[in-house]
């Protein structure tokens, strides 16, 4: 019998999330063991963070317009199984060619799987697309804790990361299979009288379009500035304090824990605060702090010092996602396979970060090449800063 609807496909879709920042939490907790084990360089972590999305980010725009006009359950469910065979293939990886090509299968993957339940999460209910995607974040906020107490558990009992990865894989598994059973809906699809179906090629025409206007393209500009001091953060964070601040590998992991619970705390707050506060002001002054406590993480010289103030910016960081990817979907209403296309279009830019922090890494020290990451807060500002302006000047 179908899942019902709100309750349970609800806990279906976030569950798809809270799984999915499970995993790529782990992972960025276990770089360490994975470069010990398989003897990477800097640079080629950066190219295994980089190709990957490159690669996918070419497939996912076809992937969300597909989710748009045709049978988005069997992406996703499809998605779902390529994801399981990934994360098996990655625990077994004997060294980086292996584990390259397990990244290669696991990004697109994520794409069909858990970007189209996020889709349709959000086609459920179009006027709170903010208020939906602060749930969704926040169910990938417990995973991003929870990754990596995984990692540091499989360390103190000595299972190591291969066996983490292939305990996900059997999650995962169950995960689908709960997906199999959920009734998803597409609002373009079921609007459509029979023989008025749009033809896909009209529907990429209409993405391209819609990616010339201003107020698309700002939202997708600011979730890639964005991105800096969330996912880049957290891909070399345990590399930073195992290398840079001198602590331990259970340590870089558990500083991946403090960050993410913070985010968490953070998250949860931000849900009824969405309900009374405008999100674009709240946005504002995270910003600020961010532009002030990021260069305190670097320069602190105590390891206790860099974990609090790295807590306090998880805490203030949480909802830049929710907010900024919540906007982009209102932006295109009842075209979110287009927002999500167009998302990944940008991603091909935001791709190439981590390579170009590994490069730099590899050549001036981690520590230095951090300060990157900087420009987050200083784009968020800049851009919203024009966003106040562009609707002084449409008020008047």
């Amino acid at each position: 019998m179908p899942i019902r609807w709100p309750t349970s496909l609800l806990l279906t879709l976030l569950a798809v999330e809270l799984l999915d920042e499970i995993v790529f939490s782990a992972r960025e907790a276990a770089w360490p063991l994975i470069r010990a084990e398989l003897d990477l360089s800097y640079l080629q972590i950066g190219l295994l963070l980089t190709l990957p999305g490159l690669l996918s980010n070419l497939i996912e725009p076809p992937i969300a317009l597909l989710g748009d006009v045709w049978r988005r359950k069997a992406l996703i469910l499809g998605g779902g199984v390529v994801f399981v065979a990934a994360l098996g293939l990655l625990a077994a990886s004997p060294g980086f060619l292996a584990l390259l090509a397990a990244f290669i299968l696991l990004y697109p993957a994520n794409a069909a799987f858990v970007n189209l339940s996020q889709a349709s999460l959000m086609d459920s209910a179009p006027a709170r697309h903010v208020q939906n995607m602060a749930r969704w974040t926040a169910a990938g906020w417990v995973g991003t804790v929870l990754g990596p107490l995984v990692v540091a558990a499989a360390v103190m009992l000595g299972l190591g990361w291969r066996s983490v990865f292939l305990g996900f894989a059997a999650v995962a598994l169950v995960v689908v299979l709960f997906v199999g059973r959920a009734r998803l809906h597409t609002p373009n699809r079921a609007e459509e009288q029979p023989g008025e179906r749009r033809p896909r090629m009209q529907v990429a025409l209409d993405a391209l379009r819609a990616l010339g206007r201003p107020s698309v393209f700002r939202w997708l500009v600011l979730l890639q500035l964005s991105d800096l001091m969330l996912d880049k953060l957290n891909s070399f964070v345990a590399l930073y304090v195992v290398d840079v601040a001198g602590g331990s590998e259970a340590q870089g992991a558990l500083s991946l824990s403090l960050w993410a619970g913070a985010g968490l705390v953070g998250q949860l707050a931000l849900i009824p605060i969405l309900e009374r506060v405008r999100p674009l002001a709240y946005l504002r002054v995270s910003a600020f702090a961010a532009l002030v406590l990021f260069p305190l993480f670097l320069i602190a010289p105590d390891l206790s010092v860099k974990l609090g103030v790295l807590g306090l910016l998880g805490l203030l960081t949480a909802g830049w996602y929710a907010v900024l990817q919540g906007a982009l979907y209102s932006a295109l209403p009842g075209r979110s396979g287009t927002a999500l296309a167009l998302g990944s279009v940008a991603d091909i830019v935001g791709s190439q970060v981590p390579l170009a922090l590994g490069a730099a890494a590899s050549f001036w020290g981690l520590g230095v090449a951090m300060w990157v990451l900087l420009a987050a807060p200083i784009g968020l500002l800049v851009g919203l800063a024009r966003e106040r302006s562009a609707k002084a000047s449409g008020a008047g």
